[in-house]
């Protein structure tokens, strides 16, 4: 590995694109810390930190503690994500975008345009609703957190908050272009990656006043070593299913001929459906942030059942994932186009006819692969609830958040393994990080 990491200076082009990616990251995390004006930020952290276990702590997590600052960057680039989650979802009724999405590169460009217009849409919407709601907000202690309220401050707010988005959404495409990796996800990654150091200052800490003894540290840290390599065995697995092409004889040349296989993930959905699952879930809590207890007393009992640590809570949070891991599942792969894809050039799986019974026999397998993937994907993201609130751990591991992390990290090292492999460099292993099971 140590020799894999030596090659990356040896190829000038890699070395410029990862130093380019590294510049882009510390301009989006200086950006994090410029704050949008007319906001008391003692008051907005003081709103924050009572209400972690709410959307507000959510975003603020993919914001990269942005939300929390309400700096120019406080969206972050989950409009984008939910631009591109429609569209996406769109593909399967609408019938223009379907079509578009057929076309290669020339609709991908379309649907990208179509992106960065919902993206600046949902910024706008989103934007002003925050500028309302923070104009209603109060610190624990009685503060307002906008002294001075109004329109003026409302259409700053969105002009910021939108600007904000763009430039983001413009950051992460000249990553994907010009740097390494995908730009989005890096943005990301950046956002949550940022937090480590001072989780592991308040780990230290805490060992150093005798909360937490060095034996239960080493006891998580192994834990911890073996998460994440269950992550990236799961994340690596496919299910690879066997294909035959027959031989085609087109004027002098003859096509086909060779065997090849159909790749299936165990974890096709990604992290869409925690994400989707823990928005859905935390919405009631976020509700009743802005109600009176005393008009609601029902809701308030709800809240209750669903917080973070709750038996009725977890339940629902897997019950959500798994539908979402089938839901996402079947809007981004169709079988049917796959088996008529590969019955257009003369494929076939062994033992089964083209055609109907291929679509039927692809999403079978793909049914049962789901189901492992969306246990997988739940016993992830349950797992922080488990350290938090039964074994009483001080500090939060799991989660989405650990799920993007070495998802993107994974990624991240492909394209760099690939880039070395194409020089004639070896990878980080003998083996390569892009070869799965």
């Amino acid at each position: 590995m140590i020799g894999g990491f030596q090659n990356i200076s040896k190829i000038p082009e890699l070395k410029k694109r990862i130093f380019f990616t590294l510049m882009m990251l510390a301009v989006y995390r200086v950006g994090c810390h410029i704050p949008t004006p007319g906001i008391d930020g003692a008051a907005l952290a003081a709103f924050f930190s009572s209400r972690q276990d709410t959307l507000f702590g959510l975003f603020d997590m993919f914001s990269g503690g942005a939300l929390s600052q309400m700096s120019v960057m406080a969206l972050g680039i989950m409009p984008y994500i939910s631009a591109s989650i429609i569209l996406q979802l769109m593909t399967v009724v609408v019938p223009h975008l379907e079509k578009l999405k057929k076309e290669g590169e020339q609709g991908r460009k379309k649907i990208t345009q179509y992106t960065r217009y919902g993206t600046v849409i949902l910024s706008v919407i989103q934007g002003f609703g925050i500028a309302i709601g923070l104009e209603r907000m109060t610190s624990p202690g009685g503060a307002m957190v906008v002294p001075m309220g109004g329109w003026g401050f409302r259409l700053m707010t969105v002009i910021t908050l939108t600007a904000g988005t763009a430039f983001l959404m413009w950051l992460g495409e000249q990553i994907t272009e010009r740097g390494i990796g995908n730009g989005i996800s890096l943005i990301i990654f950046a956002g949550i990656v940022a937090r480590f150091p001072v989780a592991v200052g308040n780990t230290f800490r805490l060992m150093g006043t005798g909360e937490i003894t060095p034996f239960f540290m080493v006891i998580m840290l192994a834990l911890m070593i073996a998460v994440v390599g269950f992550i990236v065995f799961m994340e690596r697995g496919q299910r690879r299913i066997p294909v035959q092409y027959a031989k085609r004889v087109v004027g002098r040349r003859m096509y086909g001929g060779q065997s090849t296989h159909l790749p299936l993930k165990v974890n096709t959905a990604g992290v869409i459906p925690p994400i989707f699952a823990s928005s859905i879930i935390m919405f009631p809590a976020t509700i009743a942030n802005f109600l009176s207890a005393e008009e609601f007393p029902w809701l308030q009992t709800v809240v209750s059942y669903l917080s973070p640590g709750h038996i009725v809570y977890t339940l629902i949070f897997v019950v959500f994932i798994i539908f979402f891991c089938y839901f996402y599942t079947a809007v981004h792969f169709n079988p049917v186009d796959v088996a008529d894809n590969m019955k257009k050039y003369g494929g076939f799986i062994p033992g089964i006819r083209p055609g109907k019974n291929t679509a039927e026999y692809i999403d079978r397998v793909l049914t049962r692969l789901t189901f492992s993937g969306a246990i997988y994907v739940s016993a992830v993201c349950v797992l922080p609830q488990i350290l938090i609130y039964k074994l009483n751990v001080p500090f939060y591991f799991g989660g989405t958040a650990l799920l993007i992390v070495v998802g993107v990290a994974m990624d991240t090292a492909n394209q760099i393994e690939s880039h070395m492999l194409t020089r004639h460099y070896e990878g980080f292993m003998k083996k390569g990080l892009g070869r799965t099971r």
